[in-house]
């Protein structure tokens, strides 16, 4: 990948991560004890931040492949699964429910969660990504919600239109194609609908203007997938 082509979309995701492990660390310090994170991925929270996640009761959702995956990688680096945190594996495409799992993984629906899905909600259609924000939506008071989501072409910055561009036909080759995009107010209205009370909008600029604001090199988050935040 061109270091110079791709710096920032690579700052994006820099951007995106940081922004999460701040809400997550401030909803600990607000005495939240539970994360949940659907399709973790490779997340390294708990490995990196072990005094706040130790706080925490931290829950993995992902497909089953990766999470067995991971699970053997941890093992042999020598971190091991600590008690808190829960690998939850799900089988989406076999219509497991999510919720449930994560249910009997140990979640108790009664007490207030900070809930992340980053990456996630341009592969699901706009069907599925509602009915995530309805489930999300039943999380108890004082539970936090935040969500990525990919902006259409016409909104994205004409500097980042070609990485765009290229991002969408990688992920169509794969096999795993970019499916929905959002204007903010779109999405604001999807959780609202969903049950949501509190919701807003954080935007890549809002990123580039908190993390990479007065950098000497230049370096800036690109435009193409901003947030919803949201609260129950």
């Amino acid at each position: 990948m061109d270091p110079v082509f791709t710096s920032g979309f690579r700052a994006s995701i820099v951007a995106r991560a940081r922004f999460i492990e701040d809400l997550v660390t401030a909803e600990a310090d607000a005495g939240v004890g539970q994360y949940v994170l659907l399709g973790a991925g490779l997340d390294t929270f708990v490995q990196r931040r072990p005094e706040f996640s130790a706080r925490l009761r931290v829950f993995e959702v992902d497909q089953p492949g990766p999470q067995d995956w991971k699970r053997r990688r941890l093992i042999d680096a020598g971190y091991g699964v600590p008690g808190w945190l829960r690998l939850v594996p799900v089988d989406f495409e076999g219509g497991a429910s999510w919720w449930d799992l994560l249910i009997e993984a140990g979640f108790s629906p009664a007490a207030p969660a900070v809930a992340v899905s980053t990456g996630v909600s341009m592969y699901l259609t706009k069907e599925a990504n509602a009915a995530t924000l309805r489930q999300l939506a039943a999380l108890a008071p004082g539970s936090t919600v935040a969500m990525t989501f990919m902006l259409p072409m016409e909104l994205i910055d004409e500097p980042d239109r070609q990485g765009m561009l290229m991002a969408q036909q990688g992920a169509q080759a794969s096999g795993t194609p970019f499916i929905s995009f959002f204007t903010p107010d779109e999405m604001l209205q999807l959780a609202r609908e969903a049950g949501f009370k509190d919701v807003r909008h954080v935007s890549g600029t809002a990123l580039n203007d908190r993390y990479f604001a007065g950098r000497s090199d230049g370096l800036r988050v690109s435009t193409g997938e901003d947030f919803l935040v949201a609260s129950v």
